[in-house]
């Protein structure tokens, strides 16, 4: 119970945290549109600075801020009510007696009247004095300084009196604040000498970048933005609501569709017309792109954490075009033709995204070979919808729009993801047939390398196609954030992509290379072995690959562990040495046996090496000897440098070996 309580106190003091911190970016937010004056640049800059510090307060400090502020609002409002209250500069009487019937709850009687303006200001005095954490004997005189001028409107004194007791309770109450604000000053300058050294330690420590990502965290800044653009919204929804029910009752207007599409163009062109604005609206796209992303991979059944950056990649996506197109500083109805095509690029990307995470799934499932239909169902219909949906998009906006480099680039997204995605199928399909028959597909690693070969060279030739889309975009365009991106888009998705490929493609010859220049058994001496694969264990039906040190494996499996490093996965030798050293490599099968009923040097006559067909101590190697490996073989210190058959390889691994022992 007191870890709820606790927990809600602190989801309470987070909502406050950021409630807080809104004020200053609707401040900042309208300094920004407001029109230019030379003269009141100083006071931007000010309101500006100011903001901006309040806005990266701590919560304790923040909290000190408002109740400051809070304190000087209710002294400033009590002197503003004893002032035009009681201070007869206007004919107060008359006023209320024309305003009150009007209100069933207010005092029609003098005295109850007083009575009223005592409480409201005896609820200003103590609020003002709580905040400003006044001390008794203070409070106490405070509390009769903004009582004070009632005393004139009972007696029923005359004007001037009335308005100099005001006047002279206003002038006590300020210079009290004013007081109080220099008392506190030295320890807002200690606080400020505080936080600027904590702020300087972070610096030389952590760098800027960690500083500014602390601070992001700290004060929750999307969620600012969020609450920011959504109340901005809300209160020119209201204003726009209102509006439309005046003139509906003045001249009769009818509510159709047409109506509640200007009302919502109308609000979506307001949501961004500035900086902050955009912010604000990427920060509402993060939240929806984020809770996308948690509720596919949950339909698919991911737990990838990479995956779960939808919710940044979209909003940082969208700020970039935002910037790209320069969407605040367009004309409103060009503004809102502008949003829309950035919403449609925003929409592929986000579907590319997408199958990055469903790829990943499909592949697990197949490999695995999962049988469960209900596993498979999820991944395989949002693959469906993946290559479906980029189809409809196309031909809609096809049939909408005429020709140009924004509906050519949104098309060369969506045929991308098409191919994409069907080349993911494909090897989906490769993998559950290799899994349904049971048997060793030696050519499925070449097949799904083919597919997915093609599919990365159709991808690169779409790269350097939107390349030349977007160097001829700029040509009569021209921005400076247009040309930082497509630098990036050349390396990235162009450089990088060709440079990756072509080392798989040299990697994939090498490792060929390799197993095709070890010796292969098959037939009769292949089932003497009795020994299965150490990669897949799986027996060798066919044939088998012998590494120079005279280990077993089936060709594609030791070609896929090529791929990755040049060392045998058993002892760890060099896989592609001289042929001379394998004249002194030991001979040993997975297990340690050699062939049954067979010598040595026969069975070297059907490998291809010239080994030695005796030991050096014994001039006959008897049948059926067990000749152990390196992994399986122990000597004493003394023996070492008698052993023969060795090569300097291997004696080094040996070494090696025992001396990490």
């Amino acid at each position: 119970m007191a870890s709820a309580q606790a927990r809600l106190g602190q989801q309470v003091l987070a909502v406050l945290d950021v409630a807080l911190r809104v004020p200053s970016i609707f401040i900042i937010d309208a300094i920004f549109n407001s029109n230019s004056d030379p003269g009141s640049a100083l006071i931007r800059a000010l309101g500006i600075l100011v903001s901006g510090v309040v806005l990266v307060l701590s919560q304790k400090s923040l909290l000190r801020f408002y109740s400051l502020l809070s304190a000087l609002m209710l002294g400033a409002a009590s002197v503003l009510v004893n002032y035009y209250g009681t201070g007869s500069h206007v004919d107060f009487y008359s006023a209320y007696e024309a305003v009150a019937p009007g209100f069933g709850l207010l005092p029609l009687s003098g005295p109850t009247l007083w009575l009223g303006l005592a409480a409201l200001q005896l609820l200003f005095g103590l609020g003002y004095v709580a905040l400003l954490d006044v001390r008794p004997p203070c409070a106490f005189l405070v509390l009769l300084d903004v009582t004070a001028p009632l005393w004139g409107l009972v007696m029923d004194c005359p004007a001037d009196v009335r308005r100099l007791v005001a006047g002279v309770s206003g002038l006590l109450l300020a210079a009290h604040a004013a007081v109080s604000l220099l008392l506190k000053l030295k320890r807002f300058y200690y606080s400020c000498r505080y936080v600027h050294l904590l702020l300087r330690h972070m610096y030389r420590i952590y760098g800027l970048q960690l500083l500014l990502e602390d601070t992001w965290k700290r004060i929750r800044f999307p969620d600012i933005l969020r609450v920011f653009w959504l109340t901005r919204v809300t209160a020119q929804a209201v204003v726009l609501v209102y509006v439309v029910r005046a003139v509906r009752s003045e001249s009769g207007l009818e509510l159709t569709w047409d109506v509640f599409w200007d009302l919502f163009s109308n609000l979506i062109i307001s949501g961004c017309d500035s900086t902050l604005t955009v912010l604000g609206m990427s920060a509402v796209i993060s939240s929806l792109a984020h809770y996308l992303g948690l509720s596919i991979l949950a339909f698919i059944g991911s737990t990838e954490e990479e995956d779960k950056r939808l919710g940044f990649v979209a909003p940082v996506l969208f700020f970039i075009l935002a910037l790209q197109t320069g969407l605040s500083g367009l004309k409103p109805e060009d503004r809102l033709v502008r949003l829309s095509r950035n919403m449609c690029l925003l929409l592929t990307a986000v579907l590319h995204f997408i199958h990055g995470m469903t790829d990943p799934v499909l592949m697990s499932l197949s490999a695995s070979h999962v049988s469960s239909a209900r596993r498979h169902a999820p991944a395989l219909l949002v693959s469906l919808v993946l290559l479906l949906l980029p189809i409809l998009l196309s031909y809609f906006l096809w049939h909408h729009h005429v020709l140009n480099t924004w509906l050519f680039a949104v098309t060369a997204f969506c045929v991308e993801l098409c191919l994409k995605v069907l080349v993911s199928l494909t090897v989906y399909a490769l993998f559950m047939i290799d899994g349904f028959y049971n048997v060793l597909w030696e050519k499925l690693d070449d097949y799904v390398y083919y597919v997915r070969s093609a599919g990365n060279v159709i991808e690169f030739v779409f790269g350097v196609i939107m390349f030349g889309n977007g160097a001829y975009t700029m040509m009569f365009e021209g921005s400076k954030i247009r040309a930082c991106m497509m630098c990036l888009h050349a390396y990235f998705n162009i450089y990088l992509q060709a440079k990756n490929g072509w080392k798989t493609f040299i990697n994939r010859r090498t490792a060929v290379k390799k197993i095709n220049s070890l010796p292969e058994v098959k037939g009769a001496r292949l089932r003497e072995i009795q020994d299965v694969c150490a990669i897949c264990y799986q027996e060798f039906t066919t044939s088998a690959r012998i590494t120079p040190c005279h280990h077993y494996f089936h060709a594609l499996c030791l070609r896929k562990w090529l791929y990755i490093q040049d060392t045998c996965p058993m002892c760890h030798q060099r896989v592609y040495i001289e042929d001379d050293s394998r004249e002194h490599a030991a001979f040993s099968n997975n297990n340690g046996y050699a062939a049954p009923g067979r010598d040595r040097a026969e069975f070297e006559d059907v490998a291809g090496a010239d080994a030695p067909v005796a030991d050096a101590h014994e001039g006959v190697e008897p049948e059926n000897e067990l000749l152990e490996d390196n992994d399986s073989i122990e000597y004493d210190e003394e023996e070492w440098g008698t052993q023969t058959g060795l090569t300097q390889i291997e004696e080094d691994y040996i070494n090696d070996d025992t001396d990490s022992n």
